[in-house]
């Protein structure tokens, strides 16, 4: 099958441009028994390559930089009911200094602050302090205890909208990466969910090289986009770190020739919103940037990612990565060929 390779219309692109038909059969549910085993869609031409993951080490080169998100998935899904006892259903959105959070609470009627809410049984109590995010969308949360290891102990995995089972030791093991380090995520970077040590092993081989970035992925990237008009849709934010080290280990595989790879979305946000400037530095805080066609990627050559959502901020940054009349075709190519889709699917590799 080829790509449509023509220019893109003069017209503004619109929310309606990133649209395109899923068949509810190609959402994978589980993953597969082997983290390596998925498909790999080589993106990089004209024209589409059906390849394994477990062929990704013979496409880079020497020289090359993979870059992932070290973040860590938190159980940040947990029950409990009010003191009138309706039931609430908590999804701890950032853990903050003092016992606090920011949280989505889920209740028949909103708690009011003051409230004092039981969680788990029992186990905890969270005490509401007032409504914050984007139009008060998230709740300010004090919980009776260290929040991450309540989480730990008495959460669940914050699995994906789309994903419809509940969750289980497989996803406890599996809906986070080999690399994962700094707690604080609740939604996986899913690109790197397809490496393993054979995988890592055989990239060491090839004398490609890695370095990380933390982004504490929210439950926002989940959100579609609902205005049409794209410069109107408010981006949601993220708490995010590039390292002195990761910008050393960039500048040095600029300077030797070599490409740098960013493994998932997140690695490109993070990467592109230490860039702002004009010039790469290290950075620390919180991110809200917007990547859609048209963007001037300054660190990123090449990019790994699963396949998104319609009608996401996803699908518009990867259409800003490699053009959004290849990124469509790519997709019809995916959906013909049956290729697993989000999460626990396959993967996709592309060049700016």
């Amino acid at each position: 099958m080829s790509v449509d390779t023509s220019l893109p219309p003069q017209r503004p692109l619109t929310v309606d441009d990133f649209d395109f038909d899923l068949p509810a059969s190609l959402i994978a549910q589980h993953p597969l028994p082997e983290r390596s085993a998925s498909r790999l869609l080589d993106g990089r031409g004209a024209q589409p390559q059906d390849r394994s993951f477990r062929e990704l080490p013979g496409l880079l080169r020497a020289g090359d930089l993979l870059v992932f998100n070290d973040t860590q998935v938190i159980k940040a899904r947990v029950l409990g009911q009010k003191a009138s006892g309706g039931a609430v259903e908590m999804l701890v959105e950032r853990v903050l200094p003092c016992d606090e959070v920011w949280a989505h609470v889920r209740a028949s009627k909103s708690p009011r602050p003051g409230a004092q809410l039981t969680m788990a049984g029992g186990a905890f109590r969270a005490e509401v302090l007032g409504r914050c995010g984007p139009e008060g969308s998230l709740f300010h949360l004090r919980f009776s205890g260290e929040p991450l290891a309540l989480l730990q102990q008495h959460g669940h995995v914050p699995l994906p909208p789309y994903i419809t089972h509940e969750d289980t030791a497989e996803d406890e093991r599996r809906y986070q990466t080999i690399f994962a380090a700094r707690p604080g995520a609740v939604a996986a970077p899913t690109a790197a969910l397809h490496f393993d040590d054979g995988v890592m092993a055989a990239l060491a081989e090839q004398g490609v090289q890695t370095a990380s970035v933390t982004l504490h992925v929210g439950a926002g990237t989940f959100q579609p986009v609902r205005v049409q008009n794209l410069a109107e849709h408010a981006m949601h934010s993220e708490w995010f770190e590039v390292s002195a080290e990761t910008v050393r280990r960039i500048e040095r595989t600029r300077a030797a020739g070599g490409r740098v790879l960013a493994v998932g979305t997140t690695s490109v946000r993070s990467l592109e919103s230490a860039a702002q400037s004009g010039q790469l530095q290290p950075m620390t805080g919180d991110t809200d940037i917007f990547i859609t066609p048209g963007f001037q990627f300054r660190v990123v050559d090449m990019l790994i990612t699963n396949f998104h959502l319609p009608r996401s901020t996803l699908m518009m940054l990867i259409s800003a990565f490699s053009g959004h009349p290849h990124v469509m075709a790519l997709y019809r190519h995916a959906v013909a060929q049956r290729y697993r889709f989000f999460s626990y699917g396959d993967a996709m590799l592309l060049s700016r």
